[in-house]
């Protein structure tokens, strides 16, 4: 078992410093200090749990609580007119810290938006994604 502790909580333990958006029990939601939008804010489990798959339902409910109420008020507050969610699960998908964490950022009218690659299914391929994982779920 690794016990090194993982940069998040190290930030929780206030060993490495942050600035703090919101706190309660079992979450902690802090600024990105590589933001790529004004007021990207990180919201984490005070556990370590490693990744989405790792997270009990539990944590995970608490967690998208707490990310509701930092949207809400970023987008107060920033008066912003929209919200990003988002959550990077393993190395190929993005994830760089391997300690659960949502990312939310306020988008603003004019500000390009996040798009995304768009991709084409093939005639007849999503009906059969969408059978096989229907059929295995």
């Amino acid at each position: 078992m690794n016990t090194e502790k993982t940069l998040f909580e190290k930030i929780i333990d206030g060993e490495i410093p942050c600035h703090k958006i919101y706190e309660d029990n079992n979450t902690f939601a802090f600024l990105d200090i590589s933001p790529n939008v004004k007021g990207h804010t990180l919201v984490i489990p005070k556990k370590p749990f490693k990744d989405l798959y790792d997270l009990p339902d539990v944590e995970a409910n608490e967690l998208i609580n707490s990310v509701k109420k930092v949207a809400k008020v970023l987008k107060k507050n920033l008066n912003a007119d929209g919200i990003n969610i988002l959550m990077n699960n393993e190395e190929p998908a993005g994830q760089v810290i391997f300690h659960a964490h949502i990312h939310v950022l306020p988008r603003f009218i004019g500000d390009n938006g996040y798009h995304g690659v768009k991709y084409e299914y093939k005639e007849g391929e999503a009906e059969e994604i969408s059978k096989n994982i229907l059929e295995n779920f």
